[in-house]
């Protein structure tokens, strides 16, 4: 039998909640005792259904860090099931538009790609979401990133997803 995981890449647990970290608007980690800018849901107390809720509601607002941080622990809550691809695909997504965002070009691409592979590979519909159009818009803006036609940072002109 596996031994379940006990670090950062274990299941959330009561006894196993992140740490509060100052951050900013887009998700970055300020200095510890610095003012805390972001305030986000306690997602390890909610369920994966709500996780997922939120994360799309996050993504259709524009905040993908946050959406990243849903869908993340929706995954940590689906391992070992069938839909852990799914959530991990769309914490990728979320972690790409967030990069995109921070100015991070590479890391952007990146895992907007990664995160479309993740999603294609589940059918329109899933979970409530056109994966074959967000896995596409997703690749689309990859492209653009890595051609220069779209340029990271705070002012980068992105749109959020149709979800």
């Amino acid at each position: 039998m596996r031994r379940e995981a006990t670090g950062r890449t274990g299941k959330p647990t009561p006894d196993r909640q992140k740490p509060e970290r100052p951050r900013d608007e887009l998700g970055r980690p300020q200095a510890w005792g610095a003012e805390n800018r972001l305030e986000l849901p306690d997602f390890d107390a909610n369920s994966v259904e709500e996780n997922h809720r939120l994360g799309l509601r996050f993504l259709r607002e524009g905040h993908y860090f946050a959406a990243h941080e849903a869908w993340e622990t929706a995954w940590k809550q689906a391992r070992d099931t069938p839909e852990a691809e799914f959530f991990k695909g769309l914490s990728q997504l979320g972690a790409g538009w967030t990069h995109l965002r921070r100015g991070n070009a590479h890391g952007a691409f990146t895992l907007l790609r990664r995160g479309a592979g993740r999603v294609a590979g589940y059918p329109a519909g899933h979970r409530g979401v056109d994966t074959e159009a967000l896995a596409a818009r997703a690749r689309s803006d990859a492209d653009a990133v890595e051609s220069g036609n779209l340029v990271p940072g705070e002012d980068a002109s992105v749109v959020p997803p149709s979800v």
